[in-house]
């Protein structure tokens, strides 16, 4: 199987998401927009590393415990499964840093989640923690003109901060739309290579690697549609491990200073900016059980070592080499499928197999060993355009032996895992990426089961040796297969495809609306490498 994704963002608009691989990094409406600007002049940042893990802090003592109890290179690891989890985890970390955050992001939308967690970022800087930032450049062609000057002045913003740095991965030379048009036209092959990473690193000790943009969607905070995600908090090696991957992305030639962009500031735009930022977020409703200002992370980092299960891991990453990627991500999964003897667990949101997954999938079923697979259904989907891809991939996957399930848009574990109160969407979709081998080792990270994932983003993810992690993890996933969150797709006497949940039997694949289907017809005319 390979991999990929797009921005996944809001559902009908799927001619949009032909270009929408997105994020959209502005603090929505918090600095007014810049006039037009001649296109930029790429520049090689001086070389900058990842400062070394301290003896101090609440980390440091967590380390030093796993190490006592388990060894060297063991690292102690905590799934991040609940959407209001993955704000809370990422708050918290930011609050404990004492020398060093660095944050690696496909997406950072200027919705309440991002913005909580930039005010939250401000502060650390504010108390001396060196913040270094990179976030994927890739803007949508279907945002009015001033959106691209909001964010670039929004980042420019951020990046003013003395203890802060912001780098554009894979940046347009030209920031306004109509320049951006012509660009992308004539240099595709290039700007169609983007940074799907997810990763925070906090002072080398502590990470949360995943499947997790920064979005009110992935937190639990979108009232049209939330994720079920998932990510993994890990302490000790592990850290220095994704450490290793963001400084290589971070001095690679593929990246851009914020600084630049040659955006001049004021001081008091500058100050005025921090004084709405705090305005908007005391404004926003969805935030009314969230603790805006920092909090004390001593109780909940206190917990870790009890809640955690232990193992050695291996961060792995497609890396930018010159003027290309090369992309490795592939075969380690790969190479994690094919060591299966007893059981394979898959969870990931958007699948469009090739022939070796379904090999493997046969070898694996026909020498006795079990595969179980969850994926989004046309129902849970925000993209429907993968799904145009993907279920023609139904019946062989069926057929290998593999038990196949998809995510229901109304799972009953909505509440609980997918919506962060007071918020309640009206649907929930599924975006995790992870597989469990023989209940014995783990992965989690970015990388989707399609085209994109496989040959054009770059992706990571963390492989990890732990029993208990896997246990866990098999657990959870098996939640997710249950009929009241998932149909069970099989095919009837006939051959038929039908889908069963605890909600009865449907005899095609289930949508939410009728204009799905019609998205769902009308995207398998295009590429699926696209997807």
């Amino acid at each position: 199987m390979t991999g990929d994704q797009g921005v996944k963002r809001k559902t009908c608009r799927e001619v949009g998401r032909l270009w929408r691989f997105v994020p959209i990094l502005l603090l929505a409406g918090i600095l007014p927009a810049c006039t037009s600007s001649p296109p930029i002049t790429p520049v090689q940042p001086a070389p900058d590393y990842a400062i070394p893990p301290g003896d101090d802090g609440a980390f440091a003592a967590i380390e030093a415990e796993i190490r006592a109890g388990h060894g060297n290179g063991v690292s102690g690891f905590k799934l991040v499964d609940r959407n209001e989890d993955g704000l809370r985890w990422r708050l918290a970390l930011i609050d404990a840093a004492r020398h060093s955050i660095d944050l690696q992001y496909y997406l950072w939308y200027g919705d309440a989640a991002g913005q909580l967690l930039a005010q939250r970022i401000f502060a650390s800087a504010d108390r001396g923690v060196k913040v270094r930032m990179l976030v994927d450049d890739l803007n949508t062609l279907l945002q009015d003109a001033g959106s691209v000057a909001l964010r670039d002045r929004a980042v420019a913003w951020m990046d003013a901060h003395p203890n802060l740095e912001v780098r554009l991965f894979n940046p347009w030379t030209n920031r306004e739309i109509a320049g951006r048009v012509v660009e992308g036209l004539g240099d595709l092959p290039r700007l169609n290579k983007r940074m799907h990473n997810k990763a925070m690193v906090v002072d080398n000790q502590a990470t949360i690697l995943g499947g997790r943009n920064i979005g009110d969607e992935y937190m639990g905070l979108n009232a049209a549609f939330n994720f079920h995600d998932l990510d993994v908090l890990g302490i000790g090696p592990v850290a220095r491990q994704a450490s290793t991957v963001f400084d290589a992305y971070w001095n690679s030639e593929w990246v851009l200073p914020v600084s630049a962009l040659g955006i001049e500031l004021s001081p008091e735009e500058i100050a005025a900016a921090r004084v709405e930022l705090a305005a908007r977020l005391e404004r926003t409703a969805s935030l009314a059980q969230i603790p805006l200002a920092p909090q004390s992370p001593a109780e909940a980092l206190s917990l870790l070592p009890a809640m955690a299960y232990f193992g050695e891991s291996e961060v792995h990453s497609d890396l930018p080499r010159g003027d290309a990627i090369d992309h490795v991500m592939l075969e380690r999964i790969r190479s994690m499928m094919a060591e299966t003897r007893r059981e394979l667990l898959i969870v990931n949101a958007y699948i469009i197999p090739v022939d070796y997954g379904i090999e493997r999938l046969r070898a694996i079923n026909g020498a006795g060993g079990e595969s179980r697979i969850l994926t989004n259904s046309l129902a849970s989907h925000d993209v429907p355009a993968v799904n145009s891809h993907y279920k023609q991939w139904r019946k062989p996957i069926i057929e290998t032996g593999a038990e196949l399930y998809e995510m229901r848009h109304d799972p009953r574990m909505q509440s609980a895992v997918c919506d962060t109160a007071p918020t309640r969407a009206a649907f929930c979709g599924l975006h995790s990426k992870a597989m469990v081998v023989d209940r014995e080792r783990v992965y989690i990270g970015s990388m989707n089961y399609d085209p994109r994932s496989a040959i054009h983003n770059t992706e990571m993810g963390v492989f990890i040796d732990s029993p208990g992690l896997a246990a866990a993890l098999a657990q959870l996933m098996h939640r997710g297969m249950e009929p009241a969150n998932s149909w069970r797709v099989e095919q009837d006497e006939r051959g038929r495809l039908i889908w069963s949940s605890d909600a009865g039997t449907e005899y095609r694949q289930p949508a939410r609306n009728a204009w799905q289907r019609v998205e769902d017809f009308f995207f398998r005319a295009f590429p699926k490498s696209l997807y």
